[in-house]
């Protein structure tokens, strides 16, 4: 096996070393379609994970256009410890940005939503790529945006 294909999936992905090498594996080598793979794998042990309480996490905040529209946003997870994590912290903001932009009435509605940064992703399916990564479950509570004027 490559290790510099390991170690570049890796990079871009931020898989663990043994899900790289299995997807490497599974695809001849081939990066991209290894790529895929572990999107693949990342969403199905995210649904296996739907069931798990989350009742840690972290409110998250962000206020754009020069303080005309604010967000609050609460994003649960299982533990303190994933909740202090960066990984987590950058998926709840990247939350707050989303509805800064895209207004969503319901948490339903904001997790069918394109994600802003990237279309060919919904926020469910970005959430369930960092449930992968981390390995515990993460829910987007509730949230409030108030827009100047509204």
């Amino acid at each position: 096996m490559d290790i510099t294909k390991i170690k570049q999936l890796r990079e871009e992905t931020g898989a663990g070393i043994a899900d790289c090498r299995e997807a490497l594996a599974k695809t001849s080598g081939d990066l991209r379609r290894a790529e895929k793979y572990l999107k693949e794998k990342g969403i199905e042990k995210a649904a296996n994970k739907a069931d798990r309480t989350a009742s840690a996490g972290i409110v998250e905040s962000y206020i754009h256009l020069g303080g005309k529209i604010g967000v609050l946003v609460e994003v649960n997870c299982e533990t303190d410890f994933v909740a202090k994590t960066d990984e987590f912290k950058h998926v709840a903001h990247e939350v707050a940005m989303q509805i800064s932009a895209m207004n969503p009435n319901t948490v339903a509605e904001l997790l069918k939503q394109t994600y802003i940064r990237d279309p060919q992703l919904t926020i469910e399916v970005l959430i369930k790529s960092v449930i992968a990564k981390l390995g515990e479950n993460i829910k987007v509570k509730r949230f409030s945006r108030i827009a100047l004027g509204e």
